[in-house]
């Protein structure tokens, strides 16, 4: 069965195309590779991921807070592009904070998420002003314990692990047992244990799947979410100013994936916030949080071919790139059946989808597989073979160093 992925996806027209050669910035690819010094590489958008930003505040009640969770894409000079755009970062790791210290977001618009902090970040997040968001006692005693000695008093959140599960989820975290938050039958215990500590309590992070792409589904799941913040808070040593609800808004990937409709989903928050919300926890600052939703579309990996081979009636493309620098295309970052990511031959658009290829890289491994019996224009040794969708969970969710070969540069254009 074949796949015609370069001429079914929503994604391909994201991009201008012009003399059949795919254009990023209004740049040319061919230049592209150009200017990044050969391939492979990967290219954002900037003008894009503007414009997701202003579809997302179209939609989305304005009383709402946009955070950008950057563990999607921690490129600096994307952060520091969205750093003027966004209401706030999310971080997963130390690096991670630096990243968005260094940017003019304001310390106290960071929060820190994650269910294996060490005493180390702990100590540089406390030091640095920034929201630490609580996965468990340990964590909390820890925080409580370095305050002391620092001196200090950090804003806290409890990350609850909800006692519900959000259905069609990419990834779900929350719900059953987890390792991330504190389950949330035990959050009153865990909140009178904090009520005696050097610790400023603000709130909840309740978060409880990702890339999600049923608008009815995610409308539950912020329901079920502003419920059970609801009924922690009378457990709570003081008010509530911080209601993470995480975001879960996902981006199509696949030929049968439709993209998500967030009407619905910002009406459906605009009414839970003003009829459930605000009369019972009149401070409080929701925070939508997203991260692929932002970034993943406005994103391009860029492979060359450098070898056309054909093996008992198949032909394979080879590319300089490969599983290395994008595992989720190869169907090994989370994938239960394998299906392709879109890509196209991004000199050669236009052209009439002439063969079916594989295309694969140049690790000594089956599993370096791009794309597998796509449709596509007869291509040869230097075409450049584009896979979307890869502005987010790309390069920094692959593994970068297997078999040595050198990291791809990253574009901001």
């Amino acid at each position: 069965m074949t796949d015609t992925v370069a001429h079914m996806h929503p994604a391909l027209g994201w991009f201008p195309v012009g003399d059949g050669c795919l254009q990023v910035g209004a740049i040319p690819l061919t230049r592209l590779a150009q200017r990044a010094g050969g391939t492979p590489f990967y290219v954002y958008d900037r003008s894009l991921i503007d414009q997701r930003i202003r579809h997302i505040r179209q939609h989305l009640p304005s009383t709402v807070s946009l955070h950008y969770a950057i563990k999607a894409n921690p490129m600096p000079a994307v952060v520091q592009h969205l750093a003027r755009t966004v209401d706030g970062f999310d971080v997963a790791s130390a690096t991670e904070m630096r990243t968005a210290l260094d940017t003019t977001m304001p310390a106290r618009r960071i929060g820190f998420a994650g269910p294996g902090k060490t005493e180390a970040e702990l100590a540089q997040a406390i030091a640095a002003d920034i929201t630490l968001e609580i996965e468990s006692q340990t964590q909390l005693r820890a925080t409580a314990r370095l305050a002391e000695q620092m001196g200090l008093r950090p804003r806290v959140a409890l990350r609850v692990n909800p006692d519900f599960e959000i259905k069609g989820s990419g990834m779900r975290m929350g719900g059953g047992p987890q390792q991330f938050g504190i389950d949330a039958e035990l959050v009153p215990q865990v909140m009178r244990e904090l009520a005696a500590m050097r610790l400023e309590f603000i709130g909840f992070h309740i978060f409880a799947g990702s890339q999600n792409l049923r608008a009815d589904i995610l409308q539950q799941a912020q329901e079920k979410t502003i419920e059970l913040a609801i009924g922690l808070t009378a457990h709570s040593p003081g008010p509530i100013r911080h209601l993470n609800i995480g975001g879960g808004f996902g981006i199509p990937y696949f030929p049968k994936d439709m993209p998500l409709d967030i009407r619905p989903i910002g009406e459906n928050l605009g009414r839970l916030i003003e009829r459930r919300l605000k009369p019972t926890l009149p401070e409080a600052e929701v925070i939508v949080e997203l991260g692929r939703y932002i970034i993943g579309e406005a994103g391009l990996y860029v492979a060359r071919v450098i070898d056309r081979k054909e093996s008992r009636g198949h032909v394979f493309l080879v590319t300089d790139g490969g599983l290395h620098h994008q595992l989720a295309a190869s169907g090994n970052f989370g994938q239960v059946i394998r299906r392709n990511y879109p890509v196209a031959i991004g000199n050669r658009m236009g052209e009439p989808a002439t063969e079916t290829v594989s295309i694969v890289g140049c690790l000594c491994t089956p599993l370096d597989l791009l794309a597998d019996k796509v449709q596509l224009p007869r291509a040869d040794v230097g075409d450049l073979v584009v896979v979307f969708q890869s502005g987010a969970y790309g390069l920094t969710a692959s593994p970068t160093h297997f078999l040595s070969h050198p990291m791809p540069p990253e574009l901001l254009v």
